[in-house]
């Protein structure tokens, strides 16, 4: 293997000795997989936290509409009122009445209209006849309202807690030799940003121009042109006396999968205009996959980026592809996977959290299940190891795949061939 080198990750060569700060890097190493505390008082509110349900796609809504209440669908009307109105409208006529008939008939038994709109508009009596009118169209279970065409019917607060309950349903599998580790998704997700910009000197001294850095993202980043099947930077004339953006630097407090896997140390993802065209590139994809007049059958690009030995273009693409995953919609795309080395870092969007695999093997079979569940994912390999190809089962029909690469064509040759993918240019 070559010497590893101090570098500016997909940066520009000539301008990294002035416009990436070195600092103490040392400070910067930390561990990123925290074990759990052994304090016994974090301990203690840990075990009187209420426990969020696990859902799978066989949960009921039943379960789903009454988690966290004290509702029972067999409870009685006059019990009801008494625990949602203090017990208004309860008539003695009524004490045997099951929720199930009034929920049928309501004006049978109360004819004070006031008292009915209050009941009716209440949220407890909403799930209850949610639960009634689902079961009665033959619908129980997260899997079976995924195909229910009639969900405008059920009413707006039961149907969307029932919403939000099928993403969590469908990444949710147990696995076996996983790892969560602690902070780190919330640490990419939310990385911050700085940039350099190219100032020309107003004071017209020998050097000309000077690199500033300033906190925040750019306000405007770089533009492109579709050229061909791939896009170009717009080199446009720049007027006198502007700035003009030359580097964006991201850094996550616990690093990057890059470092996780022991790859390299570093906080910081050095992103200039050439990997942020991988990011518009990548993001064309999706918009053309989730379009909704998109063409039938349309399969995803699987891509794979060359980067140069030795200017860490992996570890700038893929973690700032990874960031820009993060924040692309979850409900169209719930999970994101890293692979480098042999460390498998599965990102789920719904659930906030980012868990380690025991190998790809693991991985793979997870992929199968969540395609037969109709989710979509995307998959970053990053060929960390030279003539190491990704797995021959990767991807699967609805997943998307970029594979980074170094030029060695043992890297990704076989599957390349077997997937049919694009290279980036």
């Amino acid at each position: 293997m070559p010497p590893k080198r101090n570098r500016v990750q997909g940066g520009n060569a000539r301008s990294r000795a002035s416009a990436v700060p070195q600092g103490d890097r040392r400070k910067r190493a930390r561990s990123v997989l925290e074990g759990d505390t052994d304090q016994p008082a974090a301990t203690r509110r840990r075990a009187e936290e209420p426990q969020q349900q696990q859902l799978t796609m066989s949960s009921t809504v039943k379960d789903i509409l009454l988690e966290g209440s004290t509702l029972r669908t067999e409870m009685k009307l006059n019990d009801f009122l008494r625990s949602n109105l203090g017990g208004r409208g309860v008539v003695d006529t009524n004490e045997n009445v099951a929720m199930e008939a009034f929920l049928l008939r309501p004006t049978m038994f109360i004819n004070d209209n006031e008292i009915l709109g209050l009941i009716t508009a209440l949220p407890s009596y909403q799930a209850l006849e949610a639960i009634n009118k689902l079961h009665h169209e033959g619908v129980y279970s997260l899997e079976q309202w995924r195909g229910f065409r009639r969900k405008n019917t059920v009413a707006l607060l039961a149907r969307g807690k029932i919403n939000a309950a099928l993403p969590r349903a469908q990444t949710s599998t147990p696995v076996v030799n996983s790892k969560v580790l602690k902070g780190c998704y919330e640490s990419v997700y939310n990385a911050s940003w700085h940039h350099f910009k190219e100032v020309p000197d107003s004071k017209k001294k020998k050097t000309g121009t000077v690199m500033k850095l300033e906190k925040g993202e750019p306000p405007q980043s770089w533009t492109y042109k579709k050229v061909g099947e791939t896009l170009e930077r717009k080199d446009g004339v720049r007027q006198s006396g502007t700035a003009r953006l030359r580097l964006m630097v991201l850094t996550s407090d616990k690093a990057w999968p890059y470092t996780w896997a022991g790859t390299e140390s570093t906080r910081d993802c050095y992103v200039n205009c050439e990997v942020e065209r991988v990011w518009q590139i990548v993001k064309g994809d999706l918009t053309e996959w989730f379009s909704p007049h998109g063409r039938t059958g349309f399969k995803p690009k699987k891509r794979v980026l060359i980067g140069t030995p030795g200017i860490g273009k992996s570890m700038a693409a893929g973690s700032y592809l990874l960031y820009q995953l993060l924040h692309y919609d979850a409900g169209k795309l719930p999970l994101v996977a890293y692979i480098i080395k042999k460390s498998v870092y599965l990102f789920d969007k719904t659930k906030k959290t980012v868990s380690e695999l025991g190998s790809e093997e693991i991985f793979v079979n997870l992929v199968k299940d969540f395609t037969l569940r109709g989710v979509k994912g995307y998959i970053i390999y990053d060929v960390a190891e030279q003539g190491r190809e990704p797995h021959v089962g990767l991807p699967f029909t609805l997943w998307n795949m970029i594979v980074v690469t170094s030029p060695n064509i043992n890297n990704f040759k076989g599957w390349k061939k077997q997937n049919g993918t694009t290279l980036i240019e």
